[in-house]
């Protein structure tokens, strides 16, 4: 474990994410975050870009391919609605002969090194969190630990993405770090002939018959807005193929497989796009004007008197 010591306090730093990974298609949004991480002069600051999506669309291997290609060890911490501003940074740690040893997060160890940390699902965490990376995040470019009292100055070669899920979020993001995690970049759905490259990327084992069952079932589902993933469909296929393999007699009958994968992984009914489509377009809640007034067109004209307002009784009852 590498370590190194900043004003005499030494951190143990972790290592980076190591890992075989491509992005396929949709070449624009590397190029997107590229940009944003250019400095374009000598007094010109890096950008922290917001990579936004569907769960499952790739946007954590969208900030790891762009550290790839700009040559940077990457370094990936997963955000919760419990992650304190000490996890963000140096926790402290008894080691084994009694003393507390200082262990530096994904996030401090790629500050130290001058790598890229992707802050994962960053929307999950709290104001408190937020805040330790203020000063980080815009040009003062240091964070600062509490718990070992130091100050962290970021190596000029660090760099920073965020993703966050657009549909789901523990915590709403305070203006102020909003401006600081800028450009938005979006990241949607592929198309058919990427989503194709992907999964036959990952799965370049399984037959051509399940991996075309599964793109035609995805792209329908994108069709309908409905938010099946390409990570859905590898885990369709995944499962598909271990059912055919633990089979006592295989059937070769991948349609069956498929559909079986499917209702499992992703419910009964998923394939019935148009039934998901109008659920997904009824609102979570009703203005209750609106829900009064439907009742009233609902019940159709009746006896004026009903109709009156309930007149409230302001005498000396104390009902």
């Amino acid at each position: 474990m590498k370590r190194v010591v900043i004003d005499d306090v030494e951190l143990a730093l972790c290592e980076p994410v190591e890992q075989e990974i491509a992005w396929i298609g949709q070449r624009e949004l590397v190029d997107q975050v590229m940009a944003a991480w250019l400095v374009v002069d000598k007094r010109d600051l890096p950008l922290c870009p917001r990579l936004i999506g569907k769960p499952g669309v790739g946007k954590t291997t969208l900030g790891y391919a762009a550290a790839h290609i700009a040559g940077l060890d990457a370094y990936i911490h997963q955000c919760t609605a419990d992650t304190r501003p000490e996890d963000l940074l140096v926790t402290p740690v008894l080691a084994q002969d009694g003393k507390i040893s200082y262990h530096a997060s994904p996030l401090v160890s790629a500050m130290i090194t001058g790598g890229v940390v992707i802050l994962d699902e960053a929307n999950r965490m709290s104001e408190k969190s937020w805040a330790s990376l203020a000063p980080l995040l815009d040009h003062r470019r240091y964070a600062e630990s509490v718990v070992a009292s130091i100050r962290i100055p970021a190596h000029v070669n660090f760099r920073a993405c965020v993703t966050m899920n657009d549909d789901a979020s523990t915590f709403e993001v305070p203006d102020y770090m909003l401006s600081r995690i800028q450009p938005t970049i979006s990241v949607s759905f592929p198309s058919e002939e990427e989503e194709l490259q992907i999964l036959q990327y990952h799965l370049p084992f399984a037959p051509e018959e399940i991996v075309k069952l599964t793109v035609d079932f995805l792209q329908g589902g994108h069709k309908f807005g409905l938010p099946y993933s390409t990570r859905d469909g590898i885990n369709i296929i995944r499962y598909a193929l271990k059912l055919e393999e633990y089979a006592d007699s295989k059937s070769g009958d991948w349609q069956s497989r498929f559909d079986q994968s499917v209702e499992q992984i992703l419910g009964a009914d998923a394939a019935d796009f148009e039934k998901h489509s109008l659920q997904k377009q009824v609102p979570s809640h009703l203005d209750l004007r609106e829900f009064f007034q439907s009742l009233d067109e609902a019940s159709g004209p009746g006896d004026e008197s009903e109709d009156e307002p309930i007149q409230r009784d302001d005498g000396d009852s104390d009902e």
